[in-house]
């Protein structure tokens, strides 16, 4: 069916208050035939940082030239720029305050504009709510087909957020550290699968320990594997190395949080 797009949303609004079916609404008024679907809206307030790592989690396992509008937005009504990124086979619309700088990081193509063409946003527009005014309009108005340009000029100085890297310290030891937590207190670092590849490559009979504040948390296959009441860990479905309790929450049982410095060392 033609205009039958896909958008989804990504906010930190909550479910208490009616911001997200205000969007949806604006959305379903451009394009009837958008079909919405709502990434996460659980986003801790103004946290730019955990949006952008989900966004990076979830955006790619839609169909091409899914619109993908982002509404974390602690600068609304400031002289931020509202953004259409085009990376790879997706479009990603909101403001521009590092929200897509995981996209940035990982796309292979990429074209950024800056959406001033003012006639794809609602005729009357607030300084609190451009969820609803700027970015729901012209992300339906991008599902019927517009083409990408005639939303405004592409742009190169888009702000981008320092994303930690996990780094070798020794031959023998990956630092990195924990970037986001799920709601059942299950932390995921920034060390990829891939990372600790590279590790073991190398040497192929030594033993992978990680640690996490003075702490070892062994290595496990799935989350039952684990002992109750343990800190463990394994790669996630993301390919992430990630800390967990089997049956409880690694973040309150063992007061972890965003930030906290995690090792995994070769022995």
């Amino acid at each position: 069916m033609e205009n039958q797009s896909i958008v989804t949303l990504t906010t930190d609004f909550g479910s208490k208050d009616p911001f997200v079916g205000i969007m949806k609404g604006v959305i379903l008024n451009i394009n009837p035939l958008a079909n919405i679907v709502d990434m996460t809206h659980n986003i801790k307030p103004q946290n730019i940082a955990e949006a952008a790592f989900a966004l990076e989690m979830g955006s790619s396992y839609f169909p091409h030239k899914t619109v993908h509008v982002v509404v974390i937005d602690p600068g609304v009504g400031s002289a931020r720029r509202p953004l259409l990124v085009a990376a790879d086979y997706h479009y990603f619309i909101g403001p521009d305050n590092g929200v897509f700088s995981n996209i940035y990081s990982i796309s292979e193509s990429l074209t950024v504009i800056h959406i001033t063409a003012e006639h794809y946003f609602l005729p009357r527009r607030s300084s609190t709510f451009h969820g609803r005014d700027i970015f729901a309009p012209a992300a339906a108005w991008l599902s019927k087909g517009i083409r990408i340009e005639r939303f405004g000029e592409a742009v190169t100085d888009y702000v981008r957020l320092p994303l930690p890297a996990p780094v070798f310290v020794q031959e023998t030891m990956i630092g990195g550290e924990v970037i986001y937590i799920d709601r059942f207190g299950n932390l995921t670092t920034n060390i990829h699968a891939r990372k600790i590849d590279e590790l073991t490559d190398a040497k192929t009979d030594g033993r992978l320990n990680v640690i996490v504040k003075g702490q070892e948390a062994p290595l496990k296959n799935f989350y039952s594997e684990a002992e109750d009441n343990r800190l463990c860990s394994l790669i996630n479905s993301f390919s992430y190395l990630e800390l967990f309790v089997n049956k409880g929450s690694a973040a309150s049982d063992f007061g972890l949080k965003i930030g906290d410095k995690v090792e995994v060392v070769l022995r």
